[in-house]
C-alpha cells in the first residue's frame, strides 16, 4: 500500500484549516423585522467569536434585499441617530448582539414574506463569508 506524500498531507491540512476558518463564529437568533409597504426591514442576530483573534464583519448581502447595510443606532441626550458602519469587530472570544437600538442590518427594498426564511451572507475581513438563514417576522417581532 502506498503512503500519501508529505505534500499531499500538507495540502489536506491546509484545506481543512481554510474550511475551519470559513466561519470562525456562531450565529444565533437570526431574524428580520418586516414592516408594511416599502419600509426597510431590520435584521438582528447574535454573533459569538470562537477564535483567539478578532473577527471583522465587513458587510452583508442577500437576494431578499435590494441593498443590505450594517447600521448602528444610538441615543445621545434624547436624540436617536443611525449611522452606517463599514465594519464591526467581534473581539476574540467575545459576543456582539445585533439588536433593536444598536447594531443591525438595514434591508432596503425587502423581498420577503412573514413566516419565511431568507439567506444572508455575512462578509468577513480576509475574504471569508458565512451564510445564515434569517426568519422573517412581523412588525411586533413575532
Amino acid at each position: 500500500m502506498r503512503r500519501p506524500s508529505k505534500a499531499f498531507s500538507v495540502a489536506i491540512l491546509l484545506a481543512s484549516s481554510v474550511t475551519a476558518q470559513a466561519a470562525p463564529f456562531d450565529i444565533s437568533g437570526a431574524w428580520f423585522r418586516s414592516l408594511p409597504g416599502k419600509l426597510p426591514a431590520g435584521g438582528y442576530f447574535t454573533v459569538q467569536n470562537n477564535t483567539g483573534r478578532d473577527v471583522t464583519i465587513t458587510g452583508a448581502s442577500s437576494d431578499a434585499c435590494g441593498m443590505l447595510m450594517i447600521h448602528q443606532s444610538s441615543n445621545k441626550g434624547g436624540m436617536t441617530s443611525m449611522m452606517m458602519m463599514e465594519e464591526v469587530k467581534v473581539p476574540a472570544g467575545g459576543k456582539i448582539a445585533f439588536a433593536p437600538g444598536g447594531y443591525h442590518l438595514m434591508c432596503e427594498r425587502p423581498k420577503m414574506k412573514i413566516g419565511g426564511k431568507v439567506p444572508v451572507t455575512l462578509h468577513l475581513a480576509g475574504g471569508n463569508s458565512a451564510t445564515v438563514a434569517f426568519e422573517v417576522r412581523g412588525a411586533a417581532g413575532k
